[in-house]
């Protein structure tokens, strides 16, 4: 393993907590299922991103100096034989390119120690259930020594902040990984749609299981450990259930398809949607609110460039499908007035009611700030025109070149007074994820089309 990437980011987030400052950072832990079954494993991002070290039961201890310690499970031969290999204290050091390493078992003796004569003790604030109890037992071990002459930390301080402004701008290997984690997922929803479609002619009883499992086979197939987050594979009236998951319900011909679904590979996320006829045919009124949308992305594709603001690519997607529910009768101007009008008093919300996009990276929903710190202290107010609630507004962020977002507007049309009827129970969402360049952006999923007519090609 290359570890030149984790000691350079070790050595980055040492130099922000600066002399006197030490680091503590566990991985996730493991989570039973239910009796003697467990959750698959999946490592904390933070000690991941530091690290590159997979195992359950594992700390990073960092200090402002830029020694690098870890402990993590001793090798134990029994135990390996059941569970898998152990990297182990020993080989952790050449193997990692951290300073030291230690049995975990050590951890509440060793950790003590490490503290002393510190000035501050930085670690993720609210991530880890128990953690600020483990740090108050560590420092009360160090109280207790202050009579021979050892220095307690006296700050507190969350690691969070500057772990998370640090992962918000990849490098060119989270890239890379994040570019082939994207081709895996895009292969994937290609092989959905033409199973569905195939299927169809072929007159099986097609449910929406069935087209989750060609994406687990096409993730696994293309050298992805796992989802990156539960699929949404959500026929007809179900697309309109933003967080619906793949279940037994048919696939019917003449209803839509929309699927939520993206790969994690090596520790770095995909997220794509594509929202497809199941049996190759857009009907017109599908087809009408399906152009909206693509036009939608469209227009927040280009505002998704370095200088920009994050808030810039909602703001171009609103714009259009405002216009768009306008058009095709969705919204009736002679109650909700102008596109300026709906815009103001957010009318078209029934039907769009998410932003239109994230971060991604290590995590599908990555960390990050979404407001310019530059600009934290400049705050104004402004009424919600739906909740009535006073909502404060921060200038969002600037895009740079790396970071990562998604881009996915969409229309969820709900029967109800006034909805035209040809547009019940379609729901519609195109999300691709976007690299900020400083000329725009590469969208990294493209594989999957997007275009209506590209895709009854493709199913065809």
């Amino acid at each position: 393993m290359d570890t030149s990437f984790y000691i350079a980011r070790r050595n980055r987030l040492a130099a922000t907590i600066g002399p006197g400052g030490i680091a503590v950072i566990p991985t996730a832990p493991e989570r039973p299922r239910n009796r003697d079954s467990d959750y698959l494993y999946r490592h904390d991002s933070y000690f991941y991103y530091l690290t590159g070290f997979t195992e359950p039961n594992a700390w990073l201890v960092l200090t402002g100096s830029g020694h690098a310690t870890l402990f993590c499970a001793p090798k134990d031969l029994e135990r390996e034989i059941w569970d898998g290999h152990r990297l182990g204290p020993e080989a952790a050091p050449e193997a990692l390119g951290v300073d030291a390493a230690c049995p975990v078992t050590e951890l509440d003796t060793k950790l003590p120690r490490l503290l002393e004569n510190t000035a501050a003790v930085w670690y993720p604030f609210a991530t880890h259930k128990g953690l600020e109890s483990r740090i108050d037992g560590w420092l009360s071990s160090v109280r207790s020594r202050v009579r021979f002459g050892a220095m307690c930390p006296d700050q507190q301080r969350d690691l969070c902040g500057p772990l998370d402004e640090m992962r918000l701008v990849k490098d060119a290997h989270e890239l890379d990984i994040i570019r082939r984690a994207g081709k895996i997922s895009a292969g994937a929803h290609v092989r959905a749609m033409q199973a569905s479609a195939r299927m169809l002619r072929e007159g099986s009883d097609l449910r929406e299981y069935h087209l989750d499992a060609e994406l687990l086979h096409e993730f696994r197939r293309g050298g992805s450990q796992y989802p990156a987050y539960p699929s949404i594979v959500a026929a007809g009236a179900n697309a309109c259930v933003l967080h619906y998951h793949a279940d037994a319900a048919p696939v019917r011909p003449g209803e839509l398809v929309l699927i939520d679904a993206g790969c994690e590979l090596d520790g770095y996320a995909s997220d794509i949607t594509r929202t497809f006829p199941a049996d190759g045919k857009f009907t017109g009124p599908q087809r009408a609110l399906y152009d909206i949308v693509l036009a939608s992305q469209v227009a927040a594709v280009a505002a998704t460039k370095a200088g920009n603001r994050f808030n810039d690519p909602h703001e171009a997607a609103v714009k259009v499908l405002a216009q768009g529910m306008l058009d095709v009768g969705l919204l009736d101007a002679n109650k909700v007035g102008s596109l300026e009008d709906v815009i103001e008093q957010r009318a078209y919300f029934p039907f769009y009611m998410h932003r239109t996009g994230h971060w991604m990276g290590m995590d599908v929903h990555d960390s990050g700030s979404y407001v310019e710190p530059t600009q934290q202290g400049e705050v104004s107010e402004r009424k919600d025109p739906l909740s009535g609630e006073t909502i404060k507004n921060r200038p969002s962020r600037i895009l740079h070149p790396g970071m990562v977002l998604t881009i996915e507007p969409g229309i969820y049309v709900r029967p109800g007074e006034g909805v035209p009827a040809q547009f019940h129970h379609i729901g519609i969402r195109i999300e691709d994820d976007a690299i900020v360049t400083p000329d725009g952006c590469e969208l990294t999923t493209r594989d999957a089309p997007v275009d209506a007519d590209e895709i009854e090609a493709l199913m065809r």
